[in-house]
C-alpha cells in the first residue's frame, strides 16, 4: 500500500470508529477546497465552485465507505488497494443506499450548476467584489468545505458503523421507509423546479415572455420550490441516519455509550444537515 496513505490512516486510526472515519473525510474536504481554490484565486474565476463542491461530496462519501476496508490493508503489508466492487460488496445497504443518495445528488446539481454558469459566461453574481479579494474568495471555498463536512455528517457517521454490526438490524425499519421516501420525493421536486426555471430562462432570453417571475409549475405553489425539494432530501437522508444512529447497534458501531446524552449527540449529528441547509437556503442563499 502507498505510504502515504498508509501514514494518514495511521494517524487517524482513533480508538473512536465514528473519528476514524469523520476527521479523513473532513481532512479531505478542506484539502480539496484548498486545492480547488489556489487556482480560482490566480485566475479570478468562479467558474468550477459549484463543481468543486459536488466532486467533494462525491469524493468524501467515496472515502468514507472505503475506509473500513483500506484500513484492514494497511494492517496487512504489501496487499494491494481494495477496487470499488469489493468496496461495494462489502457495505451494508444501509451504507450503500445513503452514499448513492449523496453521490446521485451530488453529480445532478453539480452538472446543473455548471451548465448553468457557463451558460452565463463563468460569472455568477454572488461573487461579485469577492473573486477580487484572495482572503474572501479563499473564505468561500473555506465555507463550502464546512458545508460539505456538516451535511455529510449523517452519512459519515452510518458509514463509520462496521458492516457485520449494521446487518443485526432488522432488513428495514419505518426510519428506513421515510427517509428514503422523503429523499426521492425532494430530490423529484427539486429536479423538476430547476427544469421549470431553466426552460422559463431560455424562453426569455429567445424573448419567447417577457415575465417578470416565474408563476406555473411548481413556482406557482411555492417562492422556492427547489429550495423546498433541497431541504426535504437532506432530511430524508438524516431520518434514515438517525434510525440507525439511535440504536444499541449504531451507539455501539460509532463507538458511542448508548446513554442519553450519547444519543441526544448522534441525534444532533443527524439533524444538523438538514438544518444548515434550511439554513443556508433562506438566510444565505435568499439574502
Amino acid at each position: 500500500m502507498s505510504g502515504i496513505v498508509g501514514t494518514l490512516l495511521h494517524l487517524t486510526n482513533y480508538r473512536t470508529p465514528f473519528l476514524r472515519t469523520l476527521i479523513p473525510s473532513i481532512g479531505l474536504a478542506y484539502g480539496l477546497q484548498a486545492a480547488c481554490a489556489i487556482p480560482s484565486i490566480i485566475f479570478q474565476t468562479e467558474r468550477f465552485y459549484d463543481l468543486s463542491g459536488s466532486l467533494t461530496y462525491l469524493s468524501c462519501t467515496a472515502l468514507s465507505l472505503s475506509l473500513p476496508l483500506l484500513r484492514a490493508r494497511y494492517a496487512s503489508p504489501g496487499a494491494a488497494l481494495p477496487g470499488i466492487f469489493e468496496i461495494l460488496r462489502a457495505a451494508n445497504w444501509r451504507q450503500l443506499a445513503l452514499s448513492a443518495a449523496v453521490t446521485f445528488w451530488a453529480a445532478r446539481l453539480g452538472t446543473f450548476l455548471y451548465s448553468r454558469i457557463t451558460a452565463d459566461d463563468g460569472r455568477d453574481s454572488r461573487f461579485d467584489g469577492i473573486r477580487e479579494s484572495a482572503p474572501k474568495f479563499f473564505g468561500a471555498f473555506a465555507a463550502q468545505a464546512t458545508w460539505v463536512s456538516l451535511c455529510l455528517l449523517p452519512v459519515l457517521a452510518i458509514n463509520s458503523i462496521p458492516a457485520a454490526a449494521l446487518a443485526a438490524l432488522p432488513a428495514f425499519t419505518l426510519t428506513d421507509i421515510l427517509g428514503l421516501l422523503l429523499y426521492v420525493g425532494g430530490i423529484t421536486f427539486e429536479a423538476t423546479a430547476d427544469r421549470q426555471k431553466s426552460r422559463w430562462m431560455e424562453e426569455k432570453k429567445a424573448k419567447k415572455h417577457s415575465e417578470e417571475f416565474l408563476t406555473h409549475g411548481l413556482w406557482s405553489k411555492s417562492r422556492h420550490p427547489n429550495y423546498f425539494g433541497e431541504s426535504t432530501l437532506w432530511t430524508g437522508i438524516a431520518t434514515t441516519a438517525a434510525g440507525v444512529m439511535l440504536t444499541g447497534v449504531g451507539q455501539a458501531g460509532m463507538g458511542l455509550s448508548g446513554g442519553l446524552l450519547a444519543k441526544a449527540g448522534a441525534l444532533a449529528m443527524a439533524g444538523v444537515s438538514p438544518a444548515f441547509v434550511t439554513f443556508l437556503l433562506f438566510k444565505v442563499c435568499d439574502a
